[in-house]
């Protein structure tokens, strides 16, 4: 076993040959979710000119305490027909612009109303509930830098800031084939010895919510012609990721095809469990061009449905991530208290699957029953992978250990 590589060391070797893809103007509206390939700059100040920030009345601080006539009343996006004079007041609403002449807004219950006029008992502070121009950012200034995943906050911003399009490096485009003559898909009567095809349908599901723009190709059967019809098809996209056939089994056809095909395999089997086989390659793209010239990636995950899950978290997704010109692809680790002891394995660091639950003292990850990997009903109901680095012996209950959350982007 000493000659298989550690999963960092797999991971080194995947982001050693992502090339990020290309930019590509994006609506705003259409950005949700995608990752920034160059700054977006605020086309206006923001607020775009002093505002109020409560429903009051604009005065100015030094006619307070006082009696003030009410001379305009201004609502959002009505601003006053003239500036303020000395000893008036403007009814105004909350975002609506503070009159030339104002220097602060009263809030109306802090006022007392006499018909048109309101008296102020207490002195106002200059400045007082006034939103100033550019406050939140100036025009010119970044919103948003490089290599941002943009979420709904992102959006908001972007549009207050008067932003119709972001560059976006473009989506990987990700092929996903599932390989075994024994697959059924879901809903089809199955045939003695068959099973229902469920690694391509997880894959995809997990790729997509990484950022990528998923074709999920049809399951092949064990035969050499169907494989390389298949991953002919397969090679064209950004990433190709195969499930199955990437063992030592007379019907392990994928990484034989492959090599045919021009796939240089940078590695095959890396020292994790569950997950062993997996494979990864490279090969010329067909198509590409200049402005957008790399490798294809190509994944081998073996068939077992939570080797797949664990292989694709902890390689294919990053690839993805990086495609895209996120800085820090790697899945996030974090640290919590084991709830039970579990056996470490001398040869492979073990991703256990778990449950996590929030404590008192901190979060707490619980192990579910049921870790062989066909189990993926049983794995479905886990939220988290825990590290159980190899070793002698084992991890006690209360013991501080690293985990990835599952499902993530």
């Amino acid at each position: 076993m000493d000659d298989l590589l550690t999963f960092e060391q797999a991971q080194a070797l995947v982001l050693a040959r992502v090339q990020v893809l290309a930019a590509e103007r994006v609506p705003l509206a259409l950005s949700a979710s995608r990752v920034t390939a160059a700054p977006a700059h605020s086309v206006v100040d923001l607020p775009p000119f002093p505002s109020s920030a409560m429903d009051g009345f604009a005065v100015r601080a030094a006619d307070t305490p006082g009696r003030l006539p009410v001379v305009d009343r201004i609502a959002a996006g009505r601003p006053a027909a003239r500036a303020l004079s000395p000893g008036e007041a403007m009814e105004i609403s909350t975002g609506g612009v503070v009159p030339d002449g104002a220097d602060a807004v009263i809030p109306s219950e802090y006022v007392v109303n006499h018909d048109n006029e309101i008296e102020i008992e207490n002195r106002v502070e200059a400045g007082a509930n006034v939103r100033a121009r550019g406050g939140d950012v100036h025009a010119g200034a970044a919103v948003v830098g490089v290599g941002v995943r943009l979420g709904a906050s992102h959006l908001g911003a972007l549009g207050a800031a008067g932003v119709a399009g972001v560059e976006c490096v473009r989506r990987p485009r990700v092929a996903v084939l599932a390989t075994g003559t024994e697959l059924a898909r879901p809903g089809e009567p199955l045939a003695p010895g068959q099973v229902y095809e469920a690694n391509g349908l997880m894959l995809a599901a997990a790729l997509a919510a990484a950022g990528a723009e998923v074709e999920q190709l049809p399951a092949v059967a064990d035969d050499e012609a169907a494989h390389r019809a298949a991953l002919e098809r397969g090679l064209s996209a950004d990433v190709l990721v195969t499930s199955g056939g990437v063992s030592v089994g007379p019907h392990d056809l994928v990484r034989k095809i492959e090599r045919e095909l021009g796939v240089e395999e940078v590695f095959w089997r890396v020292a994790i469990r569950p997950g062993k086989p997996v494979s990864f390659g490279v090969c010329a793209r067909a198509g590409s061009t200049e402005r957008d010239e790399h490798d294809t990636l190509v994944f081998g995950l073996p068939g077992n449905p939570v080797s797949s899950l664990v292989g694709c978290e902890l390689f294919v997704k990053p690839a993805v991530r990086a495609l895209q010109g996120l800085a820090d692809p790697l899945p996030a680790l974090e640290e919590a208290r084991l709830a039970t002891p579990l056996r470490r394995n001398g040869a492979r660091d073990d991703f256990v699957r778990a449950r996590v639950r929030a404590t008192p003292d901190g979060p707490v990850v619980e192990p579910i029953v049921g870790q062989e990997s066909h189990m993926i009903v049983r794995s479905a109901t886990a939220d988290a992978l825990v590290h159980v680095p190899r070793g002698e012996g084992e991890l006690a209950a209360g013991s501080r250990v690293a985990w990835l959350r599952l499902g993530g982007s």
